[in-house]
């Protein structure tokens, strides 16, 4: 299963970058209540939880389904439907990052208040709690309906509130998955107001109890990749990054040669391409038509020429890409800032490399000192060439490293990398 992002007649007005607080938000509500997947972040979710009221702590449990493996929709901006606005949206034009959150107590206004986040919707908080509240009941109970069901592709919630079938459908998929699900299905086909009133009560909680603080820290830090992300989007900023200026020269001379549309069309869309796959190890950029393929658990195929596309950074979601495509809604791809260099395909590659019992014996030998493979051929009574196949093979997946001395190439086990190799496996099954 994998989301698929068709680039055809795409452009960087496709897409949008937004920085929010309210999906920042949910990333946090996710590590506290998941730690098993940010154990880097554990020490500071146990800190949270300990200073926690009694109130934090209930809805962290009431609320929980919400931020598990499906993400609410409305932790996400363009929840009205609309495309999410802000100084040079959509346009590629970095704006300049408005001042720093003023965080206060209580209901009073909480991050970045009253001034953008510095790209994108660049709504604060309030607003995008507000945004909810707004929401039209039926729509509220749809998206929380599928929240609590952990998935929207099988259901049909449009009528909830006012269809048996609906309702009981719900009822019955909700039981199925666990307690807390069932238990917040059931509080919202009873009152959904209040379901809506309590769970906003609990968001301006987090917020005053320990949000405010991991959003002064993170916002700057969230700027500065959004501001990075949409100038990849935008001129192929990325591309040189990684190239340098060679490869600048490059496509000064391909635009020479082919001064057409066609190339500057194909030209953009590589850069689009090589933006969103940079998003996650477990990307793969494909042709005709030109798209981007993550490899998820779930399917959806998602058109920016159509329907543009909303990224949002975070931090305190990493190592996860989620990707958000609920009907009627903007798609979402919420990134982590650093993303990991290790996919799903590379770790399980890394994995199977190892199982051969000539590699593994390579590599005992080469884990206690450098070789070359003259010398590896005689211990191991194989061919040289068998030998290079191998080393080939591992150097490839980033195992094996070559240092040269004088005519002579050694090579060593990459220690460090094989010690990763059971973390990287973990991380990548998350993505």
């Amino acid at each position: 299963m994998s989301v698929v992002i068709v680039l055809e007649g795409a452009g960087p007005g496709s897409f949008t970058v937004a920085v929010s607080p309210l999906a920042e938000l949910s990333a946090c509500l996710h590590a506290l209540t998941e730690s098993a997947h940010h154990p880097e972040l554990r020490d500071w979710g146990r800190a949270v939880t300990a200073n926690a009221s009694a109130e934090l702590r209930a809805g962290l449990r009431r609320f929980s389904p919400l931020w598990s493996a499906l993400r609410w929709r409305g932790f996400y901006p363009g929840l009205d439907g609309t495309r999410p606005a802000g100084p040079g949206s959509g346009s590629g034009s970095g704006p300049t990052p408005g001042p720093g959150p003023t965080p206060g107590p209580g209901p009073a206004p909480g991050p970045g208040a009253g001034q953008g986040s510095g790209v994108g919707q660049g709504s604060a908080l309030e607003e995008q709690l507000r945004t909810v509240a707004r929401l039209p009941i039926d729509r509220f109970a749809e998206l929380t309906a599928f929240a609590c069901v952990n998935g929207y592709t099988r259901f049909d919630f449009s009528r909830l509130l006012r269809s048996a079938a609906q309702r009981a459908a719900l009822e019955h998929a909700a039981t199925a998955l666990s307690a807390g699900r069932r238990e917040l299905a059931a509080q919202l086909l009873r009152d959904p107001e209040t379901c809506r009133a309590d769970l906003l009560a609990f968001l301006d909680r987090c917020r005053s109890e320990f949000f405010a603080e991991v959003w002064a820290g993170a916002e700057p830090e969230l700027t500065r990749s959004a501001l990075a992300v949409r100038g990849r989007l935008a001129s192929g900023a990325g591309r040189a990054v990684g190239g340098g200026s060679g490869h600048s020269r490059l496509l000064s001379a391909a635009h020479a040669t082919h001064p057409t549309h066609t190339t500057h069309a194909t030209r953009t869309t590589e850069d689009l391409a090589e933006a969103l796959a940079s998003l996650s190890p477990d990307s793969s950029r494909l042709g005709a038509p030109p798209r981007v393929v993550f490899d998820k658990l779930h399917h959806s195929v998602i058109t920016p020429a159509r329907t543009p596309v909303v990224l949002v950074p975070t931090r305190y979601n990493a190592p996860h890409l989620v990707v958000k495509n609920e009907p009627g809604l903007p798609p979402v791809l919420h990134y982590p800032v650093d993303a990991p260099e290790v996919g799903v395909t590379l770790a399980r590659s890394r994995m199977l490399a190892l199982t051969d019992p000539h590699r593994v014996r390579l590599c005992r030998l080469i884990a206690r000192e450098p070789m070359t493979t003259l010398d590896l051929a005689a211990r191991l009574s194989m061919t040289q060439p068998q030998v290079s196949r191998h080393l080939r093979a591992l150097r490839d997946l980033g195992l094996v490293r070559a240092e040269r001395s004088g005519r002579f190439v050694h090579y060593r086990l990459d220690l460090a990398a094989v010690e990763r190799i059971g973390q990287d496996v973990v991380r990548a099954l998350q993505h």
